[in-house]
């Protein structure tokens, strides 16, 4: 998978814990489906590392917040009451959408969510083409990629 290049977006103190209570007032899930849903909702913008996930949610856990449940090698939270009540003041804001918009100027979102249809229709290609479509592929790609550094000589 080809990942789009740019900066490590801008997490502020809590965000984690935010994404976290906000993801799980929705359902229990675990880390890593929690993890995959904050790289989603943000279109790609910010995964955050199991280092800062995984500490956050026994974080929680600590603070009485959530509880796990372990099973099949797969450690699930969920919400507690408290947790709850805590999760609510998170459901109008999507700490996602706000590290999303300060990573990514507005006009390059556009851009963005182009790069990752192409990259969805590559992977499907890789896995499902005949050598003529291969070939097609090939050069098309060959052909875009001179046309972008067209585009930017002449900037």
């Amino acid at each position: 998978m080809v990942h789009w290049e740019t900066p490590a977006p801008r997490v502020r103190r809590g965000d984690v814990r935010a994404a976290l209570l906000a993801l799980l007032l929705e359902g229990p899930q675990n880390g890593y489906q929690m993890i995959q849903s904050i790289e989603e909702r943000s279109r790609g913008v910010w995964r955050p590392s199991p280092g800062s996930v995984y500490p956050a949610l026994q974080q929680l856990e600590d603070e009485g917040l959530v509880s796990g449940d372990e099973s099949g090698g797969s450690r699930t939270y969920r919400l507690t009451e408290e947790g709850r009540r805590q999760a609510a003041r998170y459901a109008d804001e999507a700490p996602w959408d706000e590290v999303a918009r300060t990573a990514v100027p507005p006009d390059h979102h556009e851009l963005r969510l182009l790069w990752a249809q192409l990259n969805e229709a590559f992977s499907h290609l890789v896995r499902t083409a005949d050598e003529r479509q291969i070939a097609a592929a090939k050069e098309l790609v060959k052909k875009t990629r001179r046309s972008m550094f067209q585009i930017l000589s002449e900037g």
